[in-house]
């Protein structure tokens, strides 16, 4: 399971996430880019002691500032549960190696190189 897949499926649910200054926001992801910034809303930030809390409607949170992020076991399930239907919706693909439907190489003429029979 890859991370970004993993963010992708928790859109819409909640999520804590702990920065590495040792702030926490906990909200519901809105979403999310390659570089693993995040959007939340109906965020509860907490300070790195703990004493302290705010609430924010919208929290943009930039991805190489963040530690972990904690999403539900509910959302791991999803992202095996996709995972699984994109594996057998993939086409059987025919073996490996060079060549078209053909299998062989070249123009088909039976030559071996050259310019091909001309």
């Amino acid at each position: 399971m890859l991370p970004l897949s993993l963010l992708k499926t928790s859109q819409g649910h909640p999520m804590l996430v702990e920065l590495k200054n040792g702030e926490t926001y906990n909200g519901h992801l809105v979403s999310c880019d390659t570089w693993m910034n995040v959007h939340l809303r109906e965020v509860i930030c907490t300070s790195k002691d703990g004493d302290r809390f705010w609430r924010m409607a919208n929290c943009y949170v930039r991805g190489n500032t963040i530690k972990y992020i904690c999403v539900p076991d509910e959302v791991i399930g999803l992202v095996q549960e996709e995972n699984l239907k994109k594996s057998q919706m993939k086409p059987q693909v025919g073996g490996r190696g060079r060549g078209g439907r053909d299998g062989g190489r070249g123009r088909g003429d039976g030559g071996r190189g050259g310019r091909g029979g001309r």
